[in-house]
C-alpha cells in the first residue's frame, strides 16, 4: 500500500519543481523530501525521477504516479464536497415497488425529475419479500409494500389501500368460479401471484374459493414483466391476479374481465425505509412527494 504522506510530498515536488522550495512549502527539510521520494520509489519498485544537478525529470513511472496522486486528491475533494452537500435537488434515491405501483408512480417521479434534472430516481419492480430484504440491507432507499413481517426493522408510512383483481378472459364473464374451472384454465404466474391468490381466496367472502390453495393450480404460463402478464389472459390462455392499477393501465383491457367477489380484497400499502436511518434532504423531499401521490 502506498503511503499517502510520501505520495503527497511527491505530488508537491512535481508541481513546485525544486527540492528546496518543496521543503519550504511543506515545512520540511530538503533531506526529508528526498527521503519521502526514495521510500515511494522503493514501495512501487521503480525510479520516479531522473535527477540532474538541482533539477529532475519524471520517468514514465513517475508520470503515472503523479497522475495517480492527482486522482486521489480529486477523489478526496469530491468526497468532502459530497459529504457536505445536502441539497434536496441533487443525488440518487432508489425505490422498489410492485410492477402495478410502478406503472402508476414512475411517470409521476419523472415529472419531479423534470423539475430537478440532477435528481436520479431509479425504480425497481420487485416482489414484496425482495423489497423488504433490500430495504433492510440498505440496497434501496424506499420500498412500497403490502405486508411487513418485522415492522420493528422499518419506518412505516401508510399510503392507503390496493385492491386485488382476479382477472380472466372476457368469455368468463358471469361464470361461477371453482377449483376445476380455474385449474382447467391455468394460472399465469408472476413473482407475487401465489401470495396474492392466497390472500384473495381467504378474504373474498366466498366459501367456494376461500379453501383453495394457490400452489395446487396448474400453471399455464409465467411472466415477470408487468406489461406482458395480462397478454396470455387476454388470449384465453389462463387467469391471474394483479393490483387494479395494472388492469387500468392495460392497453387491451376490453379483452379481460375482472371477477367481482362478494367482499372486495384490499391490501394496505405502506412506504418503508430502514429504521433509525437519517434521511438526507433529497430523500426527505422524495418521501413527501410519494406520500402526496397517494
Amino acid at each position: 500500500m502506498i503511503n499517502r504522506t510520501w505520495l503527497s510530498t511527491f505530488k508537491t515536488l512535481v508541481e513546485v519543481g525544486h527540492f528546496t522550495q518543496t521543503a519550504e512549502k511543506l515545512f520540511m527539510t530538503q533531506p526529508g523530501v528526498s527521503q519521502h521520494v526514495r521510500k515511494l520509489e522503493q514501495a512501487c519498485g521503480h525510479a520516479l525521477l531522473t535527477r540532474y544537478q538541482k533539477r529532475f525529470d519524471l520517468t514514465e513511472q513517475g508520470q503515472l504516479m503523479y497522475q495517480y496522486a492527482c486522482q486521489i486528491e480529486q477523489q478526496e475533494s469530491d468526497l468532502a464536497e459530497a459529504m457536505q452537500l445536502d441539497s434536496p435537488h441533487i443525488g440518487e434515491c432508489k425505490l422498489a415497488c410492485s410492477g402495478a405501483i410502478a406503472l402508476y408512480l414512475y411517470p409521476k417521479l419523472l415529472e419531479l425529475q423534470k423539475q430537478y434534472p440532477r435528481l436520479q430516481l431509479p425504480v425497481e419492480a420487485a416482489p414484496n419479500t425482495s423489497i423488504l430484504t433490500h430495504v433492510h440491507e440498505g440496497k434501496i432507499d424506499f420500498g412500497i409494500v403490502t405486508t411487513i413481517d418485522h415492522p420493528e426493522l422499518y419506518n412505516i408510512e401508510p399510503l392507503g389501500d390496493e385492491e386485488l383483481c382476479l382477472i380472466l378472459p372476457k368469455d368468463y364473464a358471469g361464470k361461477t368460479l371453482d377449483f376445476d374451472g380455474l385449474n382447467a384454465l391455468g394460472l399465469i404466474g408472476h413473482p407475487d401471484a401465489q401470495r396474492y391468490l392466497n390472500l384473495y381466496f381467504s378474504r373474498c367472502g366466498e366459501p367456494a374459493l376461500e379453501q383453495l390453495n394457490a400452489e395446487t393450480f396448474y400453471r399455464s404460463g409465467y411472466m415477470n414483466q408487468i406489461h406482458q402478464i395480462l397478454l396470455p389472459v387476454a388470449q384465453g390462455l389462463g387467469f391471474t391476479i394483479l393490483a387494479q392499477a395494472a388492469v387500468e393501465s392495460c392497453a387491451f383491457k376490453q379483452e379481460l374481465v375482472v371477477y367481482q367477489p362478494k367482499t372486495p380484497v384490499k391490501l394496505p400499502l405502506s412506504l418503508i425505509h430502514k429504521a433509525q436511518r437519517h434521511l438526507p434532504a433529497r430523500k426527505t423531499l422524495i418521501k413527501e412527494y410519494i406520500l402526496e401521490q397517494f
